[in-house]
């Protein structure tokens, strides 16, 4: 059994530690910057040994795999670290702080040859990856047009608590950094790399911040597909979903876990294969959701997705062979991913068309 330490205590310790335990790993260590808080959740989640210092917890005996789920700024410092200890690393999205600090992390983990992947769980939930395969299978003809809308209220009332870093950009702090990786990723993998984007960052809520609560992007994909991609957090009401991409011959949508295409022959659902059916949600500890910001990961939505992650993670490290789809998102994804947020951030700014400068960043193969 694979030994694995969390080095983060919020959503390190509500999906983490629970998704790496289901998937086999042992969980040997926790690493937090509160001393109390991190010996308290380490004896609430029955860890061994609980840290302050990551060169500590890389001496741990056993210690092979390290998963980093920590504010973005510290991401790589931490992951470099790891790396050259010779461990294995995860490390959740928004990856780096920008693409130049991305590439410095693929590099120093190619280098060393150690298993790497990106926080990219949503590769694995039933709709999104069927819509990716219907899509590749021709289904709808070309892919033209794409919209990915969510508006959620889980930041509209201003008084919601949420961690000091999430009101800094500089930080990795914001919507854009929450949210948007997981659609930048869903938009490479299913249409191609994304060459240009018009954006803007605002605040939906009447929330006292610099960090945005909402984004809208224009992007146009090098394979020719124009799209839209809009969230916000700050939304009072019912949630909105909606995902849809059309195509030369016909529109494919997804409504959570269900696919649905239509042509002129009309409309079908698309039959769930067994490999992407999906799990039951699981809820974090209730007594763990202090903030806003935790409220936004207590419905447990990750965990079944996380856990597959965290498998594929075990199966890369044990040399066991993986399946090609859905397929996992490496170090290179998330250099690649980074090139389009600060394409975005780039764009906001300057309320311009700006390039994605891929040339520069990591494709996936």
């Amino acid at each position: 059994m694979t030994g694995a330490v969390v080095v983060g205590t919020g959503f390190g310790c509500l999906t983490h530690v629970r998704a790496l335990r289901v998937a086999g790993f042992d969980v040997v260590g926790l690493v937090g910057r509160d001393p109390d808080k991190t010996a308290a959740r380490a004896t609430r989640f029955d860890i061994p040994n609980a840290f302050t210092s990551l060169d500590d917890a890389l001496g741990l005996p056993g210690a092979d795999a390290f998963t980093i789920a920590t504010p973005p700024h510290t991401h790589a410092g931490l992951a470099l670290q790891a790396i050259r200890a010779g461990k294995h690393v995860l490390v959740e999205k928004p990856f780096a702080r920008d693409a130049t600090e991305a590439r410095v992390m693929l590099h120093a983990a190619e280098q060393a040859g150690i298993v790497h992947l990106l926080g990219a769980e949503f590769r694995w939930a039933a709709g999104q990856a069927l819509l990716n395969r219907v899509v590749h299978d021709g289904a709808i003809g070309e892919p033209r047009l794409a919209t990915f809308l969510l508006h959620l209220p889980i930041l509209a009332d201003s008084t919601g608590e949420v961690p000091g870093w999430w009101g800094d950009s500089a930080q990795g702090g914001g919507w854009l950094g929450a949210h948007a990786p997981h659609v930048i990723d869903q938009i490479r993998i299913m249409l191609g790399e994304i060459d240009g984007v018009s954006a803007g960052l605002s605040l939906a809520a009447d929330r006292p911040t610099a960090a945005e609560d909402s984004y809208t992007v224009h992007f146009r994909t090098r394979s020719g597909v124009e799209g839209v991609m809009q969230s916000t957090a700050g939304a009072w009401g019912m949630p909105l979903f909606a995902t849809r991409v059309i195509g030369s011959k016909g529109t494919a949508r997804a409504e959570g876990d269900t696919v649905i295409v239509a042509d002129a022959h009309g409309e079908r659902e698309i039959r769930l294969p067994a490999d992407l059916a999906p799990s039951t949600f699981d809820a974090p500890p209730p007594d763990l959701i202090e903030t806003a910001y935790e409220r936004m990961h207590s419905f447990g939505v990750e965990m079944p997705l996380y856990t597959r992650l965290a498998e594929r993670f075990r199966d890369l490290i044990e040399a066991r062979p993986v399946a090609a789809d859905p397929p996992h998102a490496t170090f290179a994804d998330g250099v690649a991913g980074m090139a389009v947020l600060d394409a975005i951030r780039r764009s906001a700014a300057a309320r311009a068309w700006v390039h994605v400068d891929l040339e520069n960043a990591v494709l996936s193969n």
